[in-house]
């Protein structure tokens, strides 16, 4: 009788490799990196979704301008139709 165990999700890691992967971590990192590696990359996180955030919040303002460009000609055209 054997018993065979199917992943939730396969393809992501389950207990087994993510422990594999600490292991590897603490070796070739040392145990005193580890934190400093994990600051660094929230850091980094922190840094991209602000970009992002930026980049999102330009893109929305010149879609507003483009809005209202397109109502003030509308409006302007409308205008000058009625003369």
């Amino acid at each position: 009788m054997s018993v065979s165990v199917t992943p939730l999700f396969p393809g992501l890691p389950g207990g087994p490799e993510v422990l594999v992967v600490l292991l590897i971590l603490v070796l070739l990192f040392g145990a005193n990196k580890i934190p400093k590696l994990a600051r660094s990359t929230g850091q980094a996180m922190g840094e991209f979704k602000r970009g992002r955030e930026e980049i999102e919040d330009e893109l929305s303002q010149m879609d507003d301008e483009e809005a209202d460009e397109a109502e003030t000609t509308k409006s302007t055209e409308t205008s000058t139709d009625a003369n």
